[in-house]
């Protein structure tokens, strides 16, 4: 009988690239505004790069070592 059900860190990974997807449409936002401050755009990208690595992480602990 096959496993079918989803990994349990699927649902976390979603919601990270959920939050991910926001953050980056705030950085469009603020890269197209007239005044932006260039300190929270740095910190929201800062943030995007975290989420990134953290889904990346997330996603590499869902897959089974192998030993070649």
């Amino acid at each position: 009988m096959v496993d079918i059900s989803p990994h349990p860190l699927q649902a976390q990974i979603s919601a990270l690239k959920i939050e991910h997807r926001q953050v980056k449409d705030i950085i469009q936002e603020l890269e197209s505004s007239q005044n932006f401050n260039p300190l929270a755009l740095k910190r929201y990208k800062k943030k995007k790069l975290c989420l990134k690595d953290s889904i990346h992480k997330l996603e590499n602990d869902m897959l089974p070592d192998i030993i070649a």
